[in-house]
C-alpha cells in the first residue's frame, strides 16, 4: 500500500473517530465507505469492517496502519 493511500485512509479514519462515540450500530463502517468514496480510495470490505470495529472498540486515536497490518 502506497503511503499516500495510507494517509488518505488515515484521514478517513481520524474523522470518523472524531465524531462516532455514540454512532447507532453500522453507522461507523458505513461512513469509512463514504470517506474512502470521497477521497477516491479503495478498500476491501474486509479491512473497512476491521477498521469500524477498531474505531467502535478502542474510543480513541486508531492507528490505520496497525489495524491493517495485523
Amino acid at each position: 500500500m502506497t503511503d499516500e493511500k495510507m494517509e488518505a485512509i488515515q484521514n478517513v479514519v481520524d474523522r470518523v473517530t472524531s465524531w462516532q462515540d455514540g454512532a447507532p450500530e453500522g453507522t461507523v463502517e458505513a461512513e469509512l465507505r463514504k470517506g474512502f468514496g470521497e477521497v477516491g480510495v479503495e478498500v476491501s470490505d474486509d479491512d473497512t469492517r476491521k477498521l469500524a470495529d477498531a474505531i467502535e472498540s478502542e474510543h480513541g486515536a486508531v492507528s490505520a496502519e496497525r489495524v491493517l497490518a495485523g
